[in-house]
């Protein structure tokens, strides 16, 4: 039985309960509705995309080949022209989520006003944005099985299409920044952010009240203790909504970070604590040398001072970044998270891999989500990894200035045309020798919108006039077919026009007649 068969006998059985008094209600218009809007709730969209990305891991640790993608989307309208792009461009969502970036939320959502990615935005402007990705989506499916029972009813046999429709519905990966507080001040967040229908949660290693970007400066981790509290915050907020399928995200930002707000408390030699610990700064004192109210460390049988900045924040020794990443990962998987996440300075596959791999020799599955990051100048970086190799190789390098491949004088050699097939295949070539599960943009949509605003407003406001718009964006719609060109039906009026006929009958005012300008398209 099909979900639009099943609607109807549905209907059908409820409607001859009722009697008389629902003699207007159609079954097929109600069950044409009802198939139209597949997920009732936002729990109910957590719960289907968790169990697609479980389905997803599990084909990934069989086949590295079957890595995901996301790109960021600030908007609903974004990500509903994401999807509707990918069905079109590729037949099918499979493999192709959603990123929410606590970047974009701050920058572009906060009611503050643009602010930088510090934990500053309100708390509640992220489930809200979760909420608004999802209703687009659903809008979507809704617009386009209209669409097709439009067809129908005009004569055509598109009744498989209905029946093997693909949700626009996909999973989301949602940035939760540090967890905004405490562990119940997490827990609560989660809670609204799994209602509003995230099925992961990515949560990072710094501390709340100081969180930075994990691509600047200044950035501060917490012990491992107080991050798996919130872990395990996440964990009891996805089994308390019945999502028992949730996936936690765990980012460690230690690659980048040199300070520690806490030193916590080691109960016996070699536990988690007591490892944090040993990463730290210190230097040999003589307890005569130590002033009143220091905080001392014994350290081989003998007391240290612990490097503080003025700030009272701890300071870590130089060159442990990498071990203490490496435990980060590890220990998250122990406590429960279900995927990595390790911002690193550039895009390296090879630097990616050493970490990775250190991790799998204590978790064998273990796998990343990774950030394929705007602030990492992937030109520059790769032209300057194809520079090393051809250096190692022994070829002749004598036509290009390592410290000025950006330059555009080189775009067309041969080392950048190398660099820029090692740009296509890095995430592959990061899934396959890194670990690499998931990959994302965190702002690609930011820089476009920037970009094209950019290019429209030069050619507008100058000498083309009309024409930078019309050559530029319509002529581009029409000829690519981007489903926004037909802008009312994309907003949805010819699934109004419908919904009022099903209302109002005869009596009903439509917007889609001869005089509707969509119709030139």
């Amino acid at each position: 039985m099909t979900a639009y068969t099943s609607a109807l006998e549905h209907v059908r059985a409820i409607k001859e309960k009722f009697g008389d008094t629902w003699a207007d209600i159609n079954p097929e218009n109600a069950a044409r509705m009802m198939v139209q809007n597949k997920f009732k709730t936002g729990l109910d969209v957590a719960k289907y995309n968790a169990a697609i990305m479980r389905k997803d891991m599990a084909e990934y640790d069989a086949d590295h080949s079957k890595y995901t993608q996301s790109l960021g989307c600030w908007h609903g309208f974004v990500a509903q022209q994401k999807m509707i792009a990918v069905k079109k461009h590729h037949g099918t969502t499979s493999k192709r989520y959603l990123y929410l970036s606590g970047w974009m939320v701050a920058a572009l959502r906060s009611e503050f006003g643009p602010l930088p990615d510090q934990s500053m935005h309100e708390k509640t402007s992220v489930p809200a944005l979760i909420e608004e990705l999802y209703t687009f989506l659903r809008q979507a499916d809704a617009v386009a099985l209209n669409d097709l029972f439009r067809r129908q009813a005009a004569g055509e046999d598109v009744q498989a299409e209905i029946d093997n429709f693909e949700t626009h519905v996909v999973p989301v990966i949602a940035d939760i920044d540090a967890g905004f507080g405490n562990p119940e001040a997490t827990y609560l967040l989660g809670k609204k952010m799994i209602e509003a229908g995230a099925c992961a949660l990515q949560i990072e290693n710094q501390v709340s009240d100081v969180k930075q970007c994990g691509h600047q400066d200044g950035k501060v981790t917490v012990p491992h203790e107080e991050f798996h509290a919130k872990i395990n915050a996440l964990r009891y907020a996805f089994l308390e909504l019945g999502v028992d399928d949730g996936v936690i995200v765990a980012r460690t930002d230690s690659e980048g970070a040199g300070l520690t707000q806490t030193i916590p408390v080691s109960n016996e030699p070699g536990d988690l604590a007591s490892q944090y610990i040993s990463f730290l700064n210190t230097e040999e004192v003589d307890i005569a040398d130590v002033k009143e109210d220091e905080v001392l460390i014994k350290r081989d049988g003998k007391l240290h001072r612990p490097t503080r900045l003025a700030s009272g924040l701890y300071e870590f020794r130089k060159g442990t970044n990498i071990d203490r990443v490496v435990l980060d990962c590890i220990s998250s998987l122990q406590a429960g998270a279900d995927l990595l996440w390790i911002e690193t300075p550039t895009p390296d596959v090879e630097g990616i891999a050493a970490m990775v791999n250190r991790v799998k020799e204590v978790v064998p599955n273990a796998k990343l989500v990774y950030n394929n990051s705007p602030s990492f100048n992937w030109t520059l970086n790769f032209r300057q990894q194809a520079y090393d190799r051809w250096e190692k190789a022994g070829k002749d390098l004598s036509g290009y200035d390592r410290d000025d491949l950006m330059n555009a004088k080189y775009d067309d050699s041969e080392l950048s045309k190398d660099a820029d097939e090692k740009i296509r295949t890095f995430q592959a070539d990061a899934s396959r020798e890194a670990g690499v599960f998931h990959h994302l943009i965190t702002l690609p949509t930011y820089h476009t919108t920037a970009l094209h605003m950019n290019d429209l407003s030069k050619g507008y406001f100058g000498d083309e006039g009309m024409l930078a718009y019309v050559g530029g964006v319509q002529r581009q719609e029409i000829r690519k077919g981007v489903a926004c060109v037909k802008h009312q039906r994309m907003a949805g009026s010819d699934l109004g026009d419908d919904h009022k006929e099903f209302f109002a009958g005869d009596q009903a005012l439509k917007a889609g007649g001869a005089k509707n300008t969509s119709n030139q398209f």
